[in-house]
């Protein structure tokens, strides 16, 4: 590829995200007294949000859809080219519907209008023509108008489907914050994968997995490099008459035997870290993160009530997608 393509092809990138930003600064003067009731209305309703569209919309509507039923609204998708084909009867009484197209015109869309009218249930419009069939029908309409796409032939739908994004994404986020929806009932939907973990796994769970170094004050650096060996965190704490004494890791024993020649009479108090970092084991796991990165340190102590419970290692905070 010659460097002449490179530089063309940066600009077409560049000058896509341009196009579509300069298109979609309009839309917070879209958030209206329409939007607040369309918020209203979802918050008031016994039902779902049922959204439906068609082509690019369909795919932008699955996508608010997920967004909703994952900040605690309870939201189905239904294909607009379908629902005339028999898959209305997903529309329950309480329902609200929220019909999503560009046009407003499109042909199942102006079928689906009426019939959707037909059902009682309220209709919401997200749509880029306010002049439509789709808006004419509607009980409110979101506008999702955008001078133009960031397709050269302003054809191909790319800004308007990202105003519909916008759009979607600002009444998810309204209606969380009218629920005062928690990161504690984020989590609650969100039990799996890394994200789950960082809303709800403890320092203790983690620990707990893991081996829990030990050694005496007095133990040789024999039994400390046996004990920091087998239990693999690279690290053993030291316990003393009054508790954890202090902290001896793989890097303080390299340290030792740097600095000196013979290693007969050194115990595990001539070369421990009185001071270590410590987390309480009902904190997050993802605190314990933030700590380690911004500390530059491989272990971390975990500590309940006052007492040792264990180890954190940074591979396991890698391994459960923390960090």
């Amino acid at each position: 590829m010659s460097r002449e393509n490179t530089t063309d092809i940066i600009h077409y990138g560049k000058a896509c995200i341009t196009d579509e930003l300069d298109s979609l600064s309009v839309m917070t003067s879209y958030i209206d007294e329409a939007f607040a009731g369309v918020v209203q209305l979802i918050l008031n309703s016994k039902g779902r949000v049922v959204i439906t569209g068609i082509g690019k919309s369909a795919i932008i509507a699955q996508k608010i859809v997920a967004t909703m039923n994952s900040t605690g609204t309870p939201s189905i998708f239904m294909h607009a080219a379908d629902a005339i084909h028999g898959d209305l009867g997903i529309i329950q009484t309480d329902d609200v519907v929220i019909a999503i197209s560009k046009s407003g015109n499109t042909p199942e869309i102006k079928a689906l209008a009426p019939l959707l009218k037909q059902f009682g249930n309220p209709l919401v419009a997200m749509v880029g023509n306010i002049e439509s069939s789709l808006a004419k029908a509607a009980n409110f309409v979101l506008n999702t108008t955008v001078e133009k796409e960031a397709c050269p032939n302003n054809l191909a739908p790319t800004t308007s489907t990202t105003a519909q994004l916008i759009m979607g994404d600002a009444l998810a986020v309204a209606l969380l914050k009218c629920k005062n929806f928690s990161s504690d009932d984020f989590s609650k939907y969100h039990p799996g994968g890394a994200l789950g973990k960082r809303l709800y796994m403890t320092c203790k769970d983690i620990a707990l997995n893991n081996m829990k170094p030990l050694v005496q004050e007095n133990d040789s650096i024999k039994t400390v490099i046996i004990e920091i060996s087998k239990n693999r965190l690279g690290a053993t704490m030291v316990a003393g008459q009054n508790g954890i004494a202090g902290i001896i890791t793989d890097g303080d024993i390299r340290r030792m035997i740097e600095n000196n020649s013979n290693l007969d009479g050194i115990c595990a108090a001539n070369i421990m870290n009185a001071h270590f970092k410590s987390i309480e084991a009902s904190e997050l796991a993802a605190n314990a993160a933030v700590i380690m990165r911004n500390t530059k340190i491989s272990q971390l102590v975990v500590m309940e009530a006052g007492n040792y419970t264990g180890m954190i290692h940074i591979h396991d905070l890698n391994k459960e997608g923390l960090l």
